[in-house]
């Protein structure tokens, strides 16, 4: 009982104190609408506002998650904060589940409005839930654990912030997200199946639109398999340089 009162505690301290604050919503929600739009008013010809959901869907998860989460924790190694954190009486594995659970929570949100908004504008009614929900999910899993695997490089605030917009920038043009990766030179191809947002966007195409470049279960297994690695990885590394 007292492990789970402390780890909702760590939950709800970073809730109130980093992801309702003004500037993260507007962040992570405004800027991929922004973005959406200087899309749409670029486009030479019309465009198909359920063709460019899932990839302002998927942005706003990926900004939403990353865009504090990276920072925070950096901030708080920093400050001794987190030193204070690591002597509850909770493993590591379940401290950092705890301090990611509030940006996994904050991506999901983020990815209902552009959905709502869709839904609002164009209609759209046939959407598979189960896959939507599912794929929504372990994008914002996905998302968070690549944030803290940038969090636990990082030694100063900056390098997270640069850090992580040197993934997240390239991952708006490389995982199909509106440039179909078909599309892509064939010689960056290859990059744009080794990051875990691409087979997100392939599940939310498939529940939207009804197309996929790959199987339900094949995007599915790799998300899992790339959420276990970036947050066995990210324990590793704190385990080796934090703690020592």
């Amino acid at each position: 009982m007292n492990k789970g009162i402390a780890l909702l505690s760590i939950l709800n301290k970073d809730i109130r104190n980093y992801y309702l604050k003004p500037p993260n919503i507007s962040w992570g929600m405004i800027f991929p609408l922004a973005w959406t739009l200087m899309f749409v008013l670029r486009s030479e010809t019309e465009v198909d506002l359920i063709e460019i959901l899932p990839g302002v869907m998927a942005l706003s998860i990926l900004f939403g998650t990353t865009s504090m989460l990276a920072v925070t924790i950096t901030f708080e190694k920093k400050q001794k904060s987190f030193e204070r954190l690591m002597l509850a009486p909770v493993s590591l594995y379940s401290l950092m589940l705890a301090k990611t659970g509030g940006a996994i929570i904050f991506g999901i949100l983020n990815a209902m409005v552009p959905l709502l908004l869709g839904i609002a504008l164009t209609g759209l009614r046939a959407i598979n839930w189960p896959v939507l929900m599912g794929a929504i999910l372990l994008i914002a899993v996905t998302s968070t654990f690549l944030g803290l695997m940038i969090a636990v490089a990082a030694k100063e605030v900056f390098e997270a912030q640069t850090f992580s917009n040197f993934f997240r920038f390239p991952m708006i043009f490389l995982c199909g997200l509106f440039i179909p990766i078909q599309d892509l030179p064939a010689l960056i191809r290859p990059i744009s199946y080794m990051l875990p947002l691409t087979y997100g966007v392939d599940l939310l195409k498939l529940a939207i639109q009804t197309e996929s470049m790959r199987s339900v279960y094949l995007n599915f297994s790799l998300l899992l398999i790339f959420s276990f690695g970036l947050f066995r990885y990210s324990i590793h590394r704190m385990e080796n340089n934090w703690m020592n």
